[in-house]
């Protein structure tokens, strides 16, 4: 959960002036969380409180949804997404954008299968992202963090998210890097995000991946560094130090008990 989040805070200032380069100050000043972190932070909230719920899971997501954007509404929403959640009704959107895999970190933590992690991402999905190519990205970014998590070779998560997603994986960020853009629609985001992954080192090197390609710099480097967190299994203890200073107590509460809850039982 901190690797997504971190990646999304790491990523914040440079989504509008993009860097080509790994070589980046990982913490620039103004670097704040965004509705990246807030909505991961929702999921993973709606998960922790789902026995407390009489809804169904598709309504109890959508809740937390709005309840979250209702807290935190200058964190950089998309205008979609602000006219749903600020809506009275509960009403189906068809984005195919990225925000419903920049989200499902908490998803692969908490399921133990694969079929229950598609399902739930699916619900996740319903009302804000009801669109058969961001259903495709969000299922591929939680089951990159299901097989990274459950120990999986870099290989063996590229083979099994290719037959997944049917995405294609087999290419290196040096051959995209100077014609990429932004662009938030989850096709053109999440595989970049996934081999940013896959050509890492370590966690931050994962990150800093991310960022030098361009483009919607807080999402792809939050789904990067949630892949990545699952597969290295750490974090350097003063980057994690530093993004827990820029976030406030009620998103560090959420994270730690839904930490202690689902991956340090």
């Amino acid at each position: 959960m901190y690797g997504a989040v971190i990646g999304d805070i790491v990523g914040s200032t440079y989504e509008r002036h993009n860097c080509k380069s790994k070589d980046i100050d990982l913490f620039p000043q103004g670097s704040t969380f965004t509705d990246d972190t807030v909505l991961s932070v929702a999921i993973a909230d709606c998960i922790l409180s789902r026995d407390r719920s009489s809804l169904g899971a598709r309504q109890s997501y959508a809740g937390f949804l709005k309840q979250y954007y209702h807290r935190y509404p200058h964190s950089g929403f998309g205008q979609m997404f602000e006219d749903w959640a600020v809506s009275r009704d509960l009403y189906i959107q068809r984005s195919y954008g990225n925000g419903a895999a920049m989200r499902v970190a908490a998803i692969a933590y908490a399921f133990a299968e694969e079929k229950t992690i598609i399902d739930e991402v699916k619900k996740s999905c319903y009302y804000t992202h009801n669109n058969r190519e961001a259903i495709r990205g969000a299922c591929c970014v939680a089951l990159a963090i299901f097989y990274a998590r459950k120990g999986k070779s870099k290989e063996e998560i590229r083979q099994k998210l290719e037959k997944q997603s049917g995405y294609d994986l087999d290419f290196k960020l040096d051959s995209m890097r100077e014609q990429y853009v932004f662009d938030s629609r989850a096709s053109y985001s999440v595989p970049p995000a996934i081999v940013a992954f896959l050509e890492s080192r370590d966690y931050e090197d994962a990150v800093r991946n991310a960022i030098s390609i361009g483009g919607d710099s807080d999402t792809i480097a939050c789904m990067a560094g949630g892949i990545a967190e699952a597969y290295y299994g750490v974090i350097p203890e003063h980057i994690l130090d530093k993004a827990e200073s820029i976030l406030d107590v009620g998103l560090k509460n959420v994270l730690r008990t839904f930490r202690d809850h689902y991956i340090f039982p």
